[in-house]
């Protein structure tokens, strides 16, 4: 480009020095300054348990968010944007634009938040369109393939794919499906990781999702974050500050000052890049806060269908093509996002099933057009909480006038009878509705031999007999406390390939404990026993930087084992773990179960 420029300014008779300055300054101002022809990168930030209003921008004056501020500066506001009451629902709708219970999804753990193979997701679309793709976070929609982001239309995944992580500096971690390490805090490595994809792929139009998993627990993060909060205060606090846990709200807007930190890192990349005129940058949160911290009043926090659980910033940049500083009051949510990125880029929406939401490209360009009124729905369980463009009708028959009153404070379904019955239509038929999905998918068998690699974690196990879980949430928990040979774990699996299987067992033995004979069995099928010949004891992490005081999350690194090839059939059945033989007080502690197709 730039002999070009040079070229061009010599033929109108400049000097080689005056022609080389001019050509510069040309070269410098095509790069920056015109729009770039081919389809513009996508990037997606999403946010964990982080609530409406824990950004600067929102009114919260407890921390500064300066770059996440910078995307309302520079791009559009959607001011009453929602999403789910908790992880895996969120991103399963972002994902495919369908309401959660539709693809799978029905809640966070044990096999819970995984996505239907046979859902067409947003990567997927992007992927056939020529897009590179790649997320770097929580997956926490399915570990074993299909449901690994590999096989839902990423070309490149590094993070974690279960619900939520016990430790954040330095913790084991999945690349591509294989099992590496961290380096340090873990959003700001996903975020080295994010920006090398964009520099690998600067060339290219890509497509680059983070989902970050902070502020989710455990409230860990670096010093330099948290020395601001240590011993502070905080001016705003929850509504009903009475119910406010001050120490783990001063973790959670460290945490977020790092997220907004790493955010204008990738900011500042797509400018080194010269790719900030063609990249589209997206942000927003999967559900409310994860605790009573302000939240603009709103009442709930995570885990309810109220506004303050479903509320979450949003906001969208593109230079030149839509507008700095906008807002729009309309009401969208999660599942509007597939068929607004795709419209955007000028990709098909082509999905296997119909999608649920709409795209809001009129609105963001504002467009003169007459937009519909609509409902959105949200479900927990079987209670339904239904938001029109004016009001909200609550999982209790209620109804809220959200745009006088936000804080849901009044309930105004006697001045509006016929509204709260229309409502309370929609939600009933919600209800019914998505519990035949519930139903269908709740009885699902975790794959083996789709791909050469299945790992089977203790999340997805059941335990039995004495053994116990680490932690209450199983998502990061191990097995500990195995005590008798009348123990056991199993799992409910499918085998798709038959074959010969090398069964790797992930474990932890203290000393005087070796010598335990483990076999590892299939129902109906082949078995392989081996014996812990190898004390394997290592220390729990550092929890120097979580900074709640009770905490539920220990974390320890694990020894793999080989038990011997297995023979196992195509067909579903029950894979059991248990001890022949325990000579010492405890047999081991188990994290996973690897399966590796010969």
């Amino acid at each position: 480009m730039l002999t070009v420029a040079i070229k061009f300014a010599i033929g109108f008779g400049m000097t080689k020095q005056v022609g080389f300055l001019f050509a510069v300054f040309l070269t410098w101002n095509m790069d920056y300054c015109m729009p770039d022809e081919r389809q513009p990168n996508i990037v997606v930030i999403l946010t964990d348990d982080q609530g409406w209003g824990d950004l600067g921008v929102n009114g919260n004056s407890n921390l500064a968010t300066p770059n996440i501020d910078s995307l309302a500066r520079d791009g559009t506001t959607l001011e009453s944007f929602y999403v789910c009451q908790v992880c895996a629902p969120t991103r399963a709708e972002f994902l495919t634009g369908r309401y959660y219970p539709k693809t799978g999804v029905s809640g966070v753990s044990r096999g819970q938040g995984r996505l239907n193979p046979d859902e067409t997701t947003i990567a997927d679309l992007f992927k056939a369109a020529g897009y590179v793709t790649g997320a770097f976070g929580k997956w926490h929609n399915g570990t074993q393939p299909p449901y690994h982001p590999n096989f839902r239309g990423f070309d490149e995944y590094y993070g974690f794919t279960s619900g939520h992580w016990g430790h954040y500096f330095s913790p084991p971690l999945d690349h591509n499906g294989r099992r590496v390490r961290g380096n340090g805090f873990i959003i700001d490595d996903l975020t080295d990781h994010a920006m090398e994809f964009m520099e690998a792929n600067k060339e290219k139009p890509f497509f680059c999702y983070v989902p970050f998993n902070t502020p989710h627990s455990p409230m860990m993060v670096d010093d330099r974050f948290y020395q601001k909060f240590e011993g502070q205060d905080p001016v705003l606090k929850h509504r009903d500050a009475d119910k406010e846990d001050v120490m783990m709200t001063r973790a959670a807007l460290a945490m977020c000052e790092n997220i907004d930190w790493n955010v204008g890192r990738i900011l500042k990349k797509l400018d080194e890049l010269k790719l900030r005129g063609n990249t589209i940058v997206v942000y927003f949160s999967d559900n409310g806060p994860n605790s009573f911290r302000w939240n603009g009043g709103m009442k709930g926090k995570k885990g309810t269908i109220d506004e303050g659980g479903l509320r979450s910033p949003f906001f969208i940049r593109w230079p030149e093509k839509i507008p700095a500083g906008n807002s729009v009051s309309q009401i969208a949510g999660a599942i509007d996002l597939l068929p607004t990125l795709t419209e955007l880029v000028g990709i098909e929406a082509k999905t296997n099933k119909p999608i649920d939401g709409v795209s809001l490209v009129p609105l963001l360009q504002e467009q003169t057009v007459q937009w519909q009124p609509r409902t959105l729905l949200s479900i927990k369980n079987d209670q339904v909480s239904v938001r029109s463009q004016q009001f909200r009708l609550d999982a209790n028959g209620q109804l809220f006038d959200i745009l006088a009153d936000r804080g849901q404070t009044t309930d105004v379904s006697e001045q509006h009878p016929e509204v709260t019955r229309q409502l309370l239509r929609q939600a009933k038929q919600h209800a019914e509705q998505m519990k035949t999905h519930f139903d269908a998918y709740a009885d699902r068998p975790f794959t083996i031999g789709f791909a050469d690699s299945t790992t089977l974690p203790a999340r997805d196990g059941i335990e039995h007999g004495t053994i116990k879980r680490s932690a209450k949430a199983p998502n990061n928990s191990f097995f500990t406390n195995w005590t008798s040979v009348n123990d056991s774990i199993t799992w409910d699996i499918e085998v798709v390939n038959r074959g010969t299987y090398e069964a790797i067992v992930y474990y932890t033995c203290a000393a005087g404990d070796d010598g335990a004979r483990l076999q590892l069995a299939m129902e109906n099928g082949g078995s392989v026993s081996a014996s812990v010949d190898e004390v394997f004891d290592p220390p729990f992490y550092d929890k120097s930087k979580e900074r709640v005081a009770k905490s539920q999350y220990i974390q320890k690194d694990f020894k793999p084992l080989t038990l011997g090839s297995i023979q196992l059939e195509k067909g579903r059945g029950t894979l059991t773990l248990s001890a022949l033989e325990i000579k010492g007080k405890r047999a081991i502690d188990v994290h996973s179960i690897e399966l590796i197709r010969r």
